[in-house]
C-alpha cells in the first residue's frame, strides 16, 4: 500500500508510532490496521540492502488495506487474496487488537508466513487474525519480507554493496518494530511470541540461533521447520552467479518481473540437479548467522526460551501432489542425495541403505515419501527440540488428522494442513472440496482445541486447554529422559518415545548439507 495521507474526522483508533501515525478500522470486537510500514522501502540504494529504520511520515495514514506484497511468481497453493499488489516495497506489517479494555497489556504473536522461501505475504486470508486475536485476548501481528532473489540470495558476488540475509534483517526489524510500538496497540513488548511454517518455522528456528535475536521474544513457535535447510556463503553465492546469467543487462536495473523469472528458474534447476538443495534460504554468512543454526543448538548455546514445535504426519505428500522438485521422493533421487552428503561429509556416518528401508513401507513410493518427510522436516525437528530442551521447556507435537477428501486424494495430514486449525480459519466456500466427504465438525472441535492450545502458549508460555466441551490431555513438557510428544488427531494423546524408531534408524549425527 501507499502511504495514503487521512482527512481526519474519523472515530477509528489512530496510534502513534515510530513510523507515523496509523488509523485502523473497528470490525465488531477487533480493531485492525493494515499495511503499517515497518522499515524504509527496500529500493533504489536500498535494493539488496538489510532492513533500514523508515523515515516516519506526516498526517495520519488510513491503514485499511493490506501493503504491497514482495514481487513472486502466483502459486494456486498460496493464496494471497484478491487483487494482491505486488511491489519491491514491501515491508508492511498488519496488527489484529481486541477492543475491549484488558487490565494488564496483552501478550503478542508475530508471525512469519512460509511459502518456500519465495511465496507468500502476511496479508494471506489464511492468516486473518481476527478469531484468534478476540478468542484468545492477544495482539496478532503478521508480517511480509522479502522473499527469493529479494531477500535470500547473497547478491553481494555479483552486485557492489549487496549484504546477505536481508530477509532476515526484515523479520528482525519487524520485531525490532513491535518491541517499540507494540504497547501503543494493547500490546506487551515483554511477552512476543515469535512463529512462523515451513519457511517461516525455519527462519523461527534460526533466530533462535543468532545474537541479534536477543531479547527481541520470549515463546517460539516452529512449525514444520526445514531447521537443516540452511546454505553456506559458497552456496549461494553459486545461486546468485545463477540468477545473475539468467539476467541481460545492468542488474541494478532490471526490473522486478525479471528478477522473478530468473529467480523461479532457479528455483526449480538448484533442487533438480542437487537432490536436497534448495536455491533460496538463510545463509551462513559468518555475521546475520555466524554460525550453522544446528551447532548453536547442539552447543547448548541456542537462545533459552520455551519452544513449541511439530511437523505433519504426511508432509511430503503435498510435494507429490504438486509435482514439486524441491522435495526428492524418488528412492533413487535420494540414494543420490545421500551419497553426495557423504562425499561432501566424509567424517558423517551415513545410516545403512538395508536399514533405513527396513522402518519403512516396502513399496517404493511410501517409502520414498517416509523417508523424504523424516529428513526434510521430522528429524531436523527432533534434533532441534532435543537439544533445546536443554536449555528451555520444550513442546513437541505430530499433526495426524486429515478429513476424509484428504485421505481419498492420499494428501493425508500433509505440509500446512494444520494451518486452518491453528489459526481458527477453516476453509469455507462452494469451491473448497476440503469437507466435501464431511468432517467439518471434527474440524471445528480441533480448531477450537488448537486455537485454544496456541493461544495458550503466547499468554502463558505452557500450551494447555480448557474446553466447555470436554477435557483435553495435559501437554507435558518434552524431556530428554522420556521425549513425550502430542499426537493431534481426532482427539488429542500424549505418546512417550513417539519417534523412538526414527532415532534408532538415523541416529544422532546430522544428515544435511552443509
Amino acid at each position: 500500500m501507499s502511504d495514503k495521507q487521512s482527512g481526519g474526522g474519523c472515530s477509528s483508533p489512530v496510534v502513534e508510532t515510530t513510523s507515523g501515525a496509523y488509523r485502523g478500522v473497528r470490525d465488531h470486537w477487533i480493531h485492525v490496521w493494515k499495511g503499517i510500514r515497518y522499515a524504509a522501502p527496500p529500493v533504489g540504494e536500498n535494493r539488496w540492502c538489510r532492513a533500514r529504520p523508515a523515515i516516519p511520515h506526516a498526517g495520519v495514514v488510513d491503514a485499511d488495506r493490506f501493503g504491497a506484497v514482495c514481487p513472486q511468481a502466483r502459486n494456486p497453493a498460496i493464496g494471497l487474496g484478491s487483487d494482491p499488489v505486488m511491489d519491491e516495497d514491501c515491508l508492511f506489517l498488519n496488527v489484529w487488537a481486541p477492543v475491549a479494555g484488558a487490565d494488564s497489556p496483552r501478550p503478542v504473536i508475530v508471525w512469519v508466513h512460509g511459502g518456500a522461501y519465495v511465496f507468500g505475504s502476511g496479508g494471506q486470508p489464511l492468516y486473518d487474525g481476527t478469531r484468534m486475536a478476540a478468542q484468545r485476548d492477544v495482539v496478532v501481528v503478521t508480517i511480509n519480507y522479502r522473499i527469493g532473489a529479494f531477500g535470500f540470495a547473497d547478491m553481494g558476488s555479483v552486485i557492489d554493496g549487496a549484504e546477505t540475509n536481508v530477509a532476515l534483517s526484515d523479520v528482525l526489524a519487524a520485531l525490532t518494530w513491535v518491541r517499540d510500538n507494540i504497547s501503543g496497540f494493547g500490546g506487551d513488548p515483554a511477552q512476543v511470541t515469535v512463529a512462523g511454517e515451513s519457511a517461516g518455522g525455519g527462519i523461527v528456528t534460526t533466530l533462535l540461533t543468532i545474537p541479534a535475536a536477543r531479547g527481541l521474544f520470549h515463546r517460539a513457535i516452529a512449525q514444520s521447520s526445514p531447521a537443516t535447510a540452511v546454505a553456506s556463503a559458497q552456496r549461494m553465492r553459486i545461486v546468485s552467479e545463477r540468477i545473475a546469467a539468467a539476467i541481460p543487462g545492468d542488474l541494478r536495473s532490471a526490473s522486478s518481473a525479471q528478477f522473478v523469472d530468473a529467480q523461479m528458474q532457479v528455483f526449480a534447476e538448484v533442487p533438480q540437479e542437487n537432490p536436497g538443495i534448495l536455491a533460496f534460504t538463510v545463509t551462513v554468512d559468518g555475521d546475520l548467522v555466524p554460525h550453522h543454526p544446528i551447532d548453536v543448538y547442539r552447543a547448548g548455546e541456542s537462545i533459552p526460551v520455551p519452544l513449541l514445535i511439530g511437523t505433519n504426519r504426511d508432509e511430503s505428500a503435498l510435494f507429490r501432489y504438486m509435482k514439486s522438485p524441491l522435495m526428492p521422493i524418488d528412492l533413487s533421487t535420494i540414494r543420490t542425495m545421500f551419497e553426495r552428503i557423504a562425499l561432501e561429509q566424509p567424517e558423517l556416518r551415513v545410516p545403512d541403505e538395508h536399514t533405513v528401508l527396513a522402518a519403512y513401507p516396502r513399496n517404493a513410493k511410501a517409502a520414498g515419501l517416509g523417508i523424504a518427510r523424516d529428513l526434510a522436516f521430522r528429524m531436523p525437528t527432533l534434533w532441534v527440540a532435543d537439544a533445546h530442551a536443554e536449555v528451555a521447556p520444550v513442546y513437541m507435537y505430530r499433526f495426524d488428522w486429515a478429513p476424509r477428501m484428504f485421505r481419498v486424494l492420499r494428501l493425508g495430514a500433509t505440509h500446512g494442513t494444520e494451518l486452518n486449525y491453528t489459526w481458527g480459519n477453516l476453509p469455507a466456500g462452494r469451491k473448497d472440496i476440503t469437507y466435501k466427504l464431511g468432517g467439518r465438525a471434527t474440524g471445528e472441535h480441533i480448531a477450537e482445541r488448537l486455537l485454544g492450545r496456541w493461544g495458550s502458549f503466547v499468554r502463558e508460555g505452557v500450551p494447555d486447554v480448557r474446553l466447555d466441551s470436554g477435557p483435553t490431555p495435559s501437554w507435558p513438557r518434552y524431556r530428554s529422559d522420556d521425549r513425550r510428544s502430542l499426537v493431534i488427531d481426532e482427539d488429542d494423546r500424549v505418546v512417550q518415545g513417539l519417534d523412538d524408531n526414527l532415532r534408532d534408524t538415523w541416529g544422532n549425527d546430522i544428515l544435511a548439507f552443509r
